[in-house]
């Protein structure tokens, strides 16, 4: 049984600020020193629990962040609760801390993230219920973002639910980070049409959003191709307890469906969007082309998935300078613990010169 209780509040104001920044902190003397007008350099990650990450494989991944040093680090499936007490509307940008347990949790959290490299990092949370989905986007200090929601209509103080978005708005461009819901095997309220609803609200955004160049990361569950996933004619035949569903295009592994690679190649054309690592990588790598990878014991044995993805705007192409996978192998090394490994983007500066003068 799920349970909450009333948040406890914590004495200081560090720790605070920490979870819930203030776009109006306009003075911060630990921000890092940059010349850089706008974050150039992004990690996305489903860490598949940000605790258990902490509790075992903190250091390695301290490393990678340390020797990338990315502007921008995009977490999904961060699997910690909201606060708020049982029966109550949940505190989806702030950290459980009403029991012993869920404050020893934030206590350790909070510990490594502030510690660096983390340190250098503003937190943004946007958190689920109980110990399931959520998302976390770190922004180094010295990059200020305009605003910054927590869902796709961009209403302020309203949370997606599962807290499956984070969207911030800087100067030249958005950045999207997204924990997008599993299509799921069969035909249930919530699987194929959570995920056809979500695709749906997906594709008017990306319209909607045409106005500024737009990058979207994050753990999209899909796999677009073909040349996407290791396997595709055992993705392809995929079956859980024998269930076929009535309509063709749904059978398969979820995140490899007809349907869902559809609707995702409708998401694209029609908001103009650019697989990054696609774009820079033609050809099938089997050993450091794909973001997750299966279980290294039983069937999924060495069935790997890329389903997380950077996407950005066709007026971002010719800044897209890498776009990698820093996960390999069927032991999963590289993985920091979780089934997914981190992808990186980086991007050139824009150009100072005017469109008009551009040969």
């Amino acid at each position: 049984m799920k349970r909450f209780f009333k948040p406890i509040e914590k004495e200081g104001s560090s720790k605070k600020a920490a979870l819930s920044p203030s776009l109006k902190d306009g003075d911060d003397s630990e921000a890092s020193v940059s010349d850089k007008k706008e974050p150039l350099k992004f990690i996305t990650w489903n860490a598949n629990s940000l605790l258990l990450r902490v509790k075992n494989d903190w250091s390695e991944f301290t490393k990678f962040v340390t020797n990338f040093d990315p502007d921008v680090i995009a977490i999904q499936e961060v699997r910690i609760p909201a606060a708020g007490s049982k029966g109550a509307s949940k505190n989806q940008g702030e950290l459980k801390d009403d029991t012993s347990t869920s404050r020893e949790e934030k206590q350790m959290l909070m510990r490594a993230l502030s510690s660096p490299p983390f340190a250098n990092y503003r937190v943004w949370w946007s958190l689920s219920d109980s110990k399931y989905a959520g998302t976390a986007l770190f922004i180094k200090k010295c990059f200020q973002p305009k605003k910054v929601f927590f869902n796709l209509d961009r209403i302020a103080s309203k949370h997606e639910v599962d807290g499956r978005v984070i969207l911030a708005e800087f100067e030249e461009f958005r950045l999207l980070n997204t924990y997008s819901p599993n299509n799921g095997w069969k035909e249930e309220e919530n699987s194929f049409k959570r995920r056809r609803k979500w695709d749906k609200r997906m594709l008017e955004f990306v319209i909607q959003s045409s106005d500024k160049p737009l990058i979207w990361c994050g753990d999209l569950n899909v796999s677009h191709e073909d040349i996407d996933v290791s396997h595709p004619e055992f993705f392809s035949a995929a079956k859980l307890n024998g269930y076929i569903p009535p309509n063709k295009e749904d059978c398969g592994q979820p995140g490899f469906t007809l349907a869902e690679r559809k609707r995702f190649s409708a998401i694209l054309k029609e908001g103009k969007l650019i697989d990054a690592y696609r774009f820079l990588h033609k050809e099938k790598e089997m050993e450091r082309g794909f973001s997750w990878s299966g279980n290294p014991i039983g069937k999924y044995r060495g069935k790997r998935m890329r389903i997380d993805y950077f996407l950005a705007s066709e007026s971002l192409v010719d800044r897209i300078v890498s776009c990698e996978m820093h996960g390999q192998g069927i032991e999963l090394q590289g993985f920091y613990g979780s089934d997914h490994c981190p992808v990186s983007l980086e991007l050139s500066e824009a150009s100072s010169c005017p469109e008009s003068q551009k040969s």
